[in-house]
C-alpha cells in the first residue's frame, strides 16, 4: 500500500483558487491543501478551512508573493512594500535571514490565531529549500512541531519530513489524466508520497496576478474525476 497525500497549493491566493480547492476536495481526489495568510482570498480561506474540518491545512509560508505580515523587514521588500524575491530567485543572496525567521514566524502565528490545526509546513515557490534558509525552517519545523514538505530529495537534511517522496510535476504539459495513472509506477509499496497541485476557478485577481491560469481549471477537472488504483491510501 502506497500512502498519498495531494496538496492543493495556494489556499487563499483567491477566491476563485479557493472555491477551486473546496472542490477537489469535495468531489475530488485532494485531501490536504496549505494556506498563504497574507493574500486577498485568506479570510476566505480561512472559513472554508472551519466549515470543512477533515481537509488538512498546512502553511504556505511565502517570500515571493504578496506583501509581508510584520514591519521592518526591509531587505525582503521593494520599494512599494511587496515581496521583491521572485520564483527566479534573483534576489535570493541579499535577504537577511533575520528578516525572513521574523515574518515566517509572523505567518505560522497568524494561522496559529484563527484557532485551525496546521498540518504541515510548505512554501510558496518551494523557497524552504533554499540552503540558506534550512536552518530557519529547522527551527521553525521543531517549535511548532510540523513536518516540513520534502523537497530535498537531492540531500539528506535534518528535519522531520511529511512524505518519503514528492512530486511537483503535476503542472503544466503534465497536467494529465495519465499522469495519477501512471503515479503507482513511480513509487514503492509502504513508501509515502505527495503529489502538488493547483486546482482555481480563474477570477480577476488570478488573471491580473498569475502566469499559471488555464492550467489550474485543467487541473481542477482532472483532479475531480480521476480514478485512483486501489493501491493508495490517503495520509
Amino acid at each position: 500500500m502506497i500512502s498519498l497525500r495531494v496538496n492543493a497549493d495556494d489556499f487563499g491566493y483567491s477566491n476563485g483558487v479557493n472555491y477551486g480547492i473546496l472542490d477537489t476536495y469535495k468531489y475530488g481526489i485532494v485531501n490536504s491543501t496549505t494556506m498563504l495568510m497574507n493574500m486577498p482570498g485568506t479570510a476566505h480561506a480561512i472559513q472554508i478551512a472551519k466549515e470543512n474540518p477533515d481537509l488538512l491545512v498546512g502553511i504556505h509560508l511565502t517570500l515571493t508573493c504578496g506583501s509581508p505580515l510584520t514591519k521592518s523587514v526591509s531587505s525582503l521588500t521593494d520599494s512599494d512594500g511587496q515581496f521583491r524575491m521572485t520564483k527566479s530567485m534573483e534576489e535570493y543572496a541579499s535577504i537577511k535571514l533575520d528578516d525572513v525567521e521574523k515574518e515566517w514566524e509572523a505567518q505560522i502565528h497568524s494561522f496559529l490565531e484563527t484557532g485551525l490545526m496546521p498540518s504541515h509546513l510548505d512554501s510558496h515557490h518551494h523557497v524552504h529549500g533554499l540552503p540558506r534558509l534550512l536552518p530557519i525552517v529547522k527551527r521553525l519545523s521543531e517549535k511548532y512541531q510540523l513536518p516540513v514538505r520534502n523537497v530535498f530529495t537531492d540531500r539528506d537534511v535534518d528535519l522531520s519530513l511529511l512524505t518519503d517522496v514528492f512530486f511537483s510535476d503535476f503542472f503544466g504539459e503534465n497536467v494529465t489524466v495519465r499522469y495519477f495513472k501512471e503515479l503507482v509506477n513511480r513509487v514503492e509499496d509502504g513508501q509515502s508520497v505527495e503529489v502538488m497541485c493547483h486546482p482555481a476557478y480563474l477570477d480577476q485577481y488570478v488573471l491580473s496576478n498569475s502566469s499559471y491560469q488555464e492550467k489550474r481549471v485543467e487541473e481542477l477537472d482532472i483532479l475531480t474525476k480521476v480514478k485512483l488504483s486501489e493501491k493508495f491510501r490517503f495520509i
